[in-house]
């Protein structure tokens, strides 16, 4: 049985990518190249590694065994070649991290304008997820940290905490509740709502009204902050995000009630399977944004919030 580096990388990539043509894509190759290398290995193990059906490529059991493997395998080499670069001329490589929506408003931000500036060799591959699916992809290492709510339980993962994640419900000055204080979630779900269209935010939120036995009437949704917030302002329905993303934009058309329930005020963390093993360039973006939510928290209690 040889499998070489490239083998292990093309087949991740598939079962990552669900598709073999993906799966060719990301690993820059032809796809004629990228089915006979999987063939190859096939054939040298005996057994089918993957399954094509109509949904696309899913992993066989063997091809879930040697998935983990694959994995280990192909990190430890990019561990080491940071680890060498580290001694070259500036870090070079990649980066692969998940975080939630909150965490993409207050701390990612900054942290990356700051780790990319100092390291314009390295990129970054970032992605948007709830903070359960980060859990999961950390511990079966398809990223090699995320930043998540502590409401999702990290099992045997490595955490750091970066700082508060606060979710308000926000109206326009003139709506009813525009005077209240404070407020259950479930009070709010008679009212009509502007969302997000997608992403880690809108799937909290409507786990939480499923609770219920509800759903959130989102008249509208927008894949921005800023155009919410615009919506809301102007009467179309209220919405809930995180208090960062509001903060800039109260005033006197726009006002903030702070959510009661307790799963609004979340620990916002960082994750990863060992922080001491996370390539170089890995575990110096993790303590850029150890360093930005220490920045951020004197901020607050600088300004009062």
């Amino acid at each position: 049985m040889r499998f070489d580096l490239t083998d292990l990388r093309l087949f991740v990539a598939i079962v990552e990518s669900g598709s073999i043509s993906r799966g060719a894509g990301l690993a820059h190759m032809a796809l004629a190249s990228a089915s006979e290398r999987i063939s190859g290995m096939e054939q040298a193990l005996g057994v089918p590694l993957l399954e094509r059906g109509r949904r696309g490529i899913t992993p066989t059991a063997a091809g879930r065994t040697l998935l983990p493997h694959a994995r280990a395998v192909t990190g430890q080499i990019e561990q080491m070649r940071g680890d060498l670069r580290a001694f070259s001329e500036g870090l070079r490589g990649a980066v692969r991290m998940l975080s939630n929506t909150a965490g993409l408003v207050e701390i990612v931000p900054a942290a990356l304008r700051a780790f990319l500036a100092a390291h314009p060799a390295v990129d970054v591959d970032l992605e948007e997820r709830t903070s359960a699916e980060i859990v999961l992809a950390v511990a079966e290492q398809r990223a090699e940290f995320g930043v998540f709510a502590g409401s999702s339980d990290p099992g045997p993962l490595q955490t750091r905490p970066l700082g508060t994640d606060r979710l308000v419900a926000i109206a326009a000055a003139t709506h009813p509740l525009a005077t209240r204080a404070s407020i259950d979630f479930a009070e709010l779900l008679d009212d009509a709502f502007v969302g997000l269209s997608s992403g880690a935010l809108h799937d909290h939120l409507a786990a939480q009204a499923a609770r219920y036995g509800r759903r959130l009437a989102c008249r509208v949704r927008l894949r921005s902050f800023e155009g919410i917030v615009r919506l809301v302002e102007a009467g179309v329905g209220l919405a809930i995000l995180p208090e960062a993303a509001v903060v800039p934009h109260l005033g006197s058309a726009l006002v903030a009630i702070r959510l009661t329930d307790s799963w609004a005020h979340r620990d916002l963390l960082v994750c990863a399977i060992d922080f001491d093993r996370l390539t170089t360039h890995a575990r110096t973006l993790v303590a850029e944004l150890e360093r930005q939510a220490g920045a951020s928290a004197h901020a607050d209690r600088a300004t009062g919030l």
